[in-house]
């Protein structure tokens, strides 16, 4: 297959990172041509009508938040933005036993807007448990991403009781919340991605989740394919590159599954890892250590359920559990809540909820049926009616990937955008950010290979959105620690 005209930037990939990366040199005056292998736009934030239901379904619910700078960008210059439904309160609703919790935002100045959460905190943990974590909150709140990088080789778990938290705040917090932030058990983590996380989490105020209103790539997939196309570039689907050529130095063309060559200016490949690994030739690898790191990265897999019940269940959009062994799901979403449809006036919704089994090795044993019904019975223990309610329909995703497991060692480890090759870039979430692998990441990636390409190619942009800071006494406490 060949473009009809030779494009400036050829992109590999049309996950969020390709297709931020697509718009960005689309809107400096750039032509570009996007390919992709599957027949739908999005990768891992794909979105496709259930053939049953007739209902969009994502590959698995995401959650946005108000810190997500880079790809609410996007979806401001796609006109996209007003369709997610924000939650400013509560923060999160967690199911912890038979308790729920709804841990609320706050405007104190960081890190005070922890303060109105203590009352419910103590419901499951100890003074004394929350106080272990005072070394953890002085260190992170202090240090900035260089100085994280330097934990790197530890794992999360084994710097958390260095650092003096107690064991049963770390298996009622800390294991939770690197599952459903980080996607890994603590052991697997590495101190550095629980640190950046915590430092943000600790030191910004006023954050929130949000939901999309429709199918996730409804919020920017074809937006982004209209912005390309609408600049004189285009998007190809079912279309596989299998290596990449390069020539004297630089980038040449791809070679694509039915044989034929495509070539441009420059390229980016935005493809996750195991892709990058099996397309770069051995000229690359004997130059460049990324494609070799990115053979040997962990994915992370995880099963994600949505369930169609005979009648309304809750009136929640999401809820959590505090994870503990045993437990399947982790995250909850009713999306009749969430979703924007056309019932008639005063009728109600059933429920459609839709769950994520993160780092879900085990879950691959387990039959579709299974799965159900686990996830309903974990359902009953919010809304204990599902125990009387009927499934009319199931569907059950599994996903190979969501993301690279931050493993210890794999933060210092990311590749930047710039190859060795002047006329070739890396994007996707996995590269080096500064963000935890996710759609924000993801997105600012995209930006950060454009603004490269950009450059030189003579059309100089500015794309990426700062990662965020911390403020208040944390911001002073870390400029007083570099200064």
């Amino acid at each position: 297959m060949q473009a009809a005209l030779t494009p400036d930037v050829l992109i590999v990939g049309a996950g969020v990172a390709g297709l931020a990366c697509g718009v960005a040199l689309s809107d400096a005056g750039l032509r570009v041509t996007v390919v992709e292998r599957s027949a739908l736009l999005g990768g891992r934030a794909a979105s496709w009508r259930e053939p049953t239901t007739g209902v969009t379904v994502d590959i698995g619910p995401h959650v946005l938040t108000s810190e997500h700078h880079n790809l609410l960008a996007l979806m401001r210059r796609l006109g996209t933005e007003t369709q997610v439904l924000w939650q400013p309160q509560p923060l999160i609703t967690l199911l912890d036993e038979d308790r729920r919790l709804a841990m609320r935002g706050s405007r104190l100045p960081p890190p005070l807007h922890g303060l109105p959460n203590l009352p419910q905190a103590l419901k499951s943990v100890s003074w004394r448990d929350l106080w272990s974590n005072r070394r953890v909150a002085w260190r992170a709140l202090r240090i900035n991403e260089q100085q994280s990088l330097e934990l790197d080789e530890i794992d999360a778990r084994q710097w958390l009781q260095d650092m003096g938290v107690r064991a049963d705040f770390i298996e009622w917090f800390w294991r939770p919340a690197c599952l459903a932030i980080l996607n890994v058990p603590l052991e697997r983590c590495s101190a550095t991605a629980l640190v950046r996380v915590f430092r943000l989490m600790a030191g910004r105020n006023g954050y929130c989740f949000g939901f999309p209103k429709q199918g996730l790539a409804d919020l920017y997939a074809p937006g982004c394919r209209g912005v390309i196309e609408a600049a004189g570039g285009q998007v190809l689907l079912n279309t596989e590159v299998k290596q990449v050529l390069l020539r004297d130095g630089r980038f040449d063309a791809v070679v694509l599954a039915d044989g034929s060559r495509l070539q441009a200016r420059s390229a980016v490949v935005a493809v996750p890892p195991e892709n990058l690994a099996e397309m770069a030739p051995p000229d690359w690898r004997e130059i460049d250590p990324a494609p070799t790191l990115a053979a040997q990265l962990e994915p992370c897999p995880y099963v994600s359920s949505y369930l169609w019940f005979d009648r309304k269940l809750t009136r929640q959009h999401f809820w959590a559990r505090t994870w503990s062994p045993g437990d399947l799901n982790l995250d909850f979403y009713d999306l009749s809540n969430i979703r924007e449809g056309d019932t008639e006036a005063g009728a109600e919704t059933p429920s459609l909820i839709a769950s994520n089994s993160i780092y879900a090795h085990a879950a691959a044993e387990l039959s579709d049926d299974e799965i159900v019904r686990r996830t309903v019975a974990e359902i009953a223990e919010f809304a204990p009616e599902a125990a009387q309610a009927r499934v009319v329909h199931a569907d059950v995703h599994r996903i190979s990937m969501a993301v690279v497991c931050p493993q210890p060692g794999t933060e210092t480890a990311r590749p930047a955008a710039a190859t060795p090759f002047e006329n070739l870039w890396l994007a996707g979430d996995w590269t080096r950010t500064g963000l935890p692998s996710s759609m924000e990441s993801a997105a600012r990636s995209g930006a950060l290979a454009a603004e490269q390409a950009g450059a030189w190619l003579g059309r100089p942009l500015l794309a990426a959105q700062p990662v965020p800071e911390t403020r208040g006494l944390p911001a002073m406490l870390r400029s007083r620690s570099l200064s």
